[in-house]
């Protein structure tokens, strides 16, 4: 939603964002239009942060004092709807100072062929572009700088891994289950429209009717477009028969919200019978396979790290804004391997003293804006995890510099605790601003031991390293035995991957079990790639325990990962470098650093003598 200035400036200090949406409702329909923007600087920025940090504080307040889940997300939800409308009013002041007209951009990127969209002579393909010699010539030089800034100078083991992945790898790492969008299809034409995006246009037409849309209709639109990113798919069917959504090109009904896998499914080999596979959705499970192969390689020592560039493929349902949503991408991942206990580096003292904005859930919570800051700072007051991962952002930072990204249009957004994955320990995305707003270029994040973990639990293979204890030390271990002559009978087929699924329990998980066993008569193991759990009884497993010497440790390694969209990097770096002439306007090209520059040239300076 974009505020016009005399909405904006009548709203003083509202304390509730209904009785703001109220002043803004009246004052819309008493003109019978929606007023456009004419003077940005007065938006009553103010009054909108208030609002958002006083939300914010409700939702601590109610989890502090451990308030029902109902009443939370409801708080959540109004605070969500505060920060969009924030945000909102927040880039419709920052156009004003926009020196950008994409148009003439995209005029410059066709006419020179830096990259188009892809068979165009039969129509084209959304999602899909080809680059050009000058296109070509800038990105291999994006890659050679990330290679020379990350890989050469950092030390890290560079692997090159297949774009085609067997199902059971995307299966355990929670691809195949989770990797998905909800999907529509135009009845009539069967056109496929992503649902959020067509529920989204959807309310938004609505809001814009001022002589059908009542305030009470306006507000729950606004309620309604603050979750859309969160309905499950009985939600979304709901939203779709209230509202009665249609396509928006053509008006024909749309079916129901169905999910949709973003992954490309293809055989691995001539027949059916084959291994089902998938184009990959990113570079990082393939380093994750081959751990065990790069501990060896650097002779069982952590920390270390390895790195891959390569293509990834998401099949995205409406793919759209150019090079920022597509289905076939260059990716540019790291994956550092450290302790758990550890995750400190001698290498921060290198970067503590950046400093740069950073935009903290705190700040996001309570209305704020990004503050410049010191990284040393951020890690020692708790608001970057560790300083392993406030390295790596600040090397992001420095590396972005380098391939010409405008200080000013970059910023570090951290991930509010409802858009984190439940295994990572923090996370941030490198934001930069173009004239589609803030778009998140690189993820850096702390994903803990998860994926390690659920590749050991789902082939039986050890994903660990090991460190020598300081003197050994005895325990009580607890251990699993499987009756396999009674497991085998009972669950025939799946009895393998059970075996698999006990081996890889924790100490911790082990106790569980035994603790099932003793108060129930019985255990519920979640075994990977079964959809239903096992229930294990006295007469399936059997619980021991013994002393054992230890002299090493073993651990499951924590992963900060660094990962580059390397197109969308190459798209914002292309906005900020984009110059017109001021003396004619025809006259356009690009300011790139010599860095990434498709031509170098030497001047007369630079000749040796003869």
């Amino acid at each position: 939603m974009l505020l016009g200035p005399c909405l904006c400036s009548r709203v003083l200090r509202a304390t509730s964002i209904s009785s703001y949406l109220t002043k803004l409702y009246k004052s819309k329909t008493s003109r019978k239009i929606v007023p456009k923007m004419s003077s940005p600087s007065s938006i009553d920025l103010d009054s909108l942060r208030l609002s958002v940090s006083e939300q914010g504080d409700i939702v601590r307040s109610l989890k502090e004092t451990n308030a029902s889940a109902e009443e939370i997300k409801k708080a959540t939800t109004e605070l969500k709807l505060r920060k969009k409308v924030l945000e909102d009013a927040k880039f419709q002041t920052s156009k004003g100072d926009w020196d950008i007209d994409r148009k003439k951009l995209e005029d410059l990127v066709k006419r020179r062929f830096i990259y188009g969209l892809a068979f165009s002579i039969y129509g084209g393909v959304a999602g899909l572009y080809d680059f050009g010699p000058v296109g070509c010539a800038i990105k291999s030089n994006i890659i050679n700088e990330w290679k020379s800034h990350f890989i050469l100078e950092e030390a890290m083991l560079e692997v090159e891994t297949s774009m085609l992945t067997p199902a059971p790898v995307l299966k355990n790492s929670g691809h195949v289950d989770r990797f998905a969008d909800f999907m529509a299809k135009d009845v009539n034409t069967g056109e496929c429209l992503r649902a959020d995006h067509l529920l989204k246009s959807h309310l938004e037409k609505i809001m814009e009717d001022e002589e059908n849309c009542s305030f009470h209709k306006y507000k729950e639109c606004q309620n309604v477009l603050a979750q859309v990113d969160n309905y499950g798919q009985a939600e979304l069917t709901e939203l779709f028969k209230k509202y009665e959504v249609k396509n928006p090109r053509n008006g024909n009904a749309v079916s129901d919200p169905v999910p949709f896998n973003l992954m490309f499914a293809t055989p691995i080999g001539p027949s059916a019978a084959n291994t089902p596979g998938y184009l990959r959705p990113e570079t990082a499970q393939g380093i994750f396979v081959n751990f065990k192969r790069l501990l060896e390689f650097n002779q069982g020592k952590l920390p270390f790290a390895a790195a891959q560039i390569g293509s990834s493929f998401r099949n995205e349902i409406s793919p759209r804004s150019g090079l920022i949503r597509v289905r076939e991408f260059t990716m540019a991942e790291i994956e550092h391997f450290i302790d758990p206990t550890d995750k400190n580096t001698s290498k921060f003292e290198k970067v503590k003293d950046l400093q740069l904005m950073l935009f903290s859930k705190t700040l996001q919570t309570s209305g704020g804006e990004p503050q410049l800051t010191k990284l040393g700072d951020a890690v020692a007051s708790g608001m970057i995890a560790n300083n392993v991962l406030g390295y790596f952002i600040g090397r992001i930072y420095l590396f972005l510099l380098k391939i010409g990204a405008n200080p000013d249009k970059i910023r570090f957004r951290q991930h509010m605790e409802n858009e984190m994955a439940h295994y990572a320990c923090d996370c941030w995305d490198a934001e930069m601003k173009t004239s589609y707003g803030w778009i998140e270029c690189v993820g850096c994040a702390d994903r803990s031991c998860y994926d390690l973990n659920q590749h050991w639990k789902g082939t039986g293979v050890k994903l660990v390293a090991e460190k020598e204890l300081p003197e050994p030390i005895q325990k009580e271990i607890t251990e699993i035995v499987p009756n396999k002559a009674a497991l085998g009978k009972q669950y025939k087929g799946e009895a393998k991957a059970i075996f698999l699924n006990l081996e890889a329990l924790s100490d911790c998980e082990k106790e569980d079990v035994e603790r099932d066993l003793k108060e129930k008569g019985y255990y519920d193991l979640q075994v990977t790639g079964v959809n239903e759990p096992v229930r294990l009884t006295n007469e399936l497993i059997s619980i021991g325990r013994k002393m054992k010497t230890f002299h090493m440790e073993e651990f499951v390694p924590s992963v900060i990962e660094p990962s580059f969209g390397i197109g969308r990097i190459m798209y914002s770096v292309l906005e900020h470098v984009f110059k017109i002439r001021p003396e004619d306007d025809q006259k356009r090209y690009l300011a790139l650093p010599a860095t990434i520059a498709p031509y170098k040239m030497l001047s007369a300076h630079d000749q040796p003598e003869k």
